[in-house]
């Protein structure tokens, strides 16, 4: 989908990928609707945007709320006239041993990473079917093709994020709208603060800039990409992984000794807004 003129709502907008999104996009001469749980935050970002010229609303709600996705859509539709494309970036990521997560942890974890999504894209489908195009784009994450010791919940929560944007690309086939799923490698940004980002540097993760990802989300949206992976080798493990796991198990299981002076107990819920 060509992004200058598109009426987008983007969730997660104040975070370290979804900021950098929402500023790319503006520079694309998107129309925004930054959505995000932080009135202060949201509003802030749509002024800068604003006065830097662009085209933009700002949204304050809970992507995790019953009544939130419908009320979206409604406002967009008041606002812009129209839905053409829908971004889910709001996330939030557990890292520690699962022995020491909570169920309420987890449970918090897929409704805002797998179910809040899923009804966010309920609600805006039939506004996108009804003009006959449309985008969605899920963010995921690398670790939701390869299983991420220390991040079970938030791999098997972007897993399932990935398998839905599959399916719902495959059965939207001829219909206008497009399923776009993006999947970056570990990013600098609040998200992936504290023990996580010591984690990072102390095996050496390959580690990108939220600009860089903004970028290549946006370049995915514009080729209608189908799944894209950010960063090298990082892709060429998901192919490894998805033919030969136990050529990937190894040198992961060896990593949990590494991994374990970061974790945290109990495990830790990092949010992005």
């Amino acid at each position: 989908m060509k992004i200058e003129g598109s009426t987008t709502i983007l969730t997660g907008a104040t975070g370290g990928i979804g900021r950098a999104i929402a500023w790319e996009l503006a520079n694309r001469k998107a129309t925004l609707i930054l959505v995000g749980r932080n009135s202060e935050r949201v509003s802030r970002l749509a002024a800068q945007i604003d006065n830097y010229g662009g085209r933009v609303h700002s949204f304050v709600g809970d992507i995790v709320d019953d009544d939130m996705p419908q009320r979206l859509a409604r406002f967009a539709e008041a606002r812009a006239g129209r839905i053409d494309m829908l971004i889910n970036c709001a996330g939030v990521q557990n890292f520690g041993f699962f022995a020491d997560e909570t169920t309420q942890s987890s449970a918090e974890l897929f409704r805002v990473n797998t179910i809040a999504p899923i009804a966010l894209v309920n609600a805006m489908l039939p506004h996108m079917l009804s003009a006959g195009r449309g985008q969605i784009v899920n963010v995921g994450s690398i670790f939701g093709s390869i299983g991420f010791p220390c991040f079970a919940t938030y791999s098997a929560s972007k897993f399932a994020l990935r398998g839905f944007s599959e399916a719902l690309r495959r059965e939207l086939a001829g219909s206008g709208v497009t399923v776009t799923y993006v999947a970056p490698r570990f990013t600098r940004t609040g998200f992936n603060r504290g023990a996580v980002a010591r984690m990072a540097d102390a095996l050496r993760m390959n580690q990108d800039e939220p600009e860089v990802v903004a970028r290549h989300v946006a370049d995915a949206i514009e080729s209608e990409g189908r799944n894209r992976y950010f960063g090298w080798p990082e892709k060429l493990f998901v192919r490894i992984n998805s033919l030969m796991p136990r050529l990937v198990d190894r040198p992961l299981m060896r990593q949990v000794d590494q991994m374990r002076p970061f974790t945290i107990r109990p495990s830790t819920t990092q949010v992005s807004p």
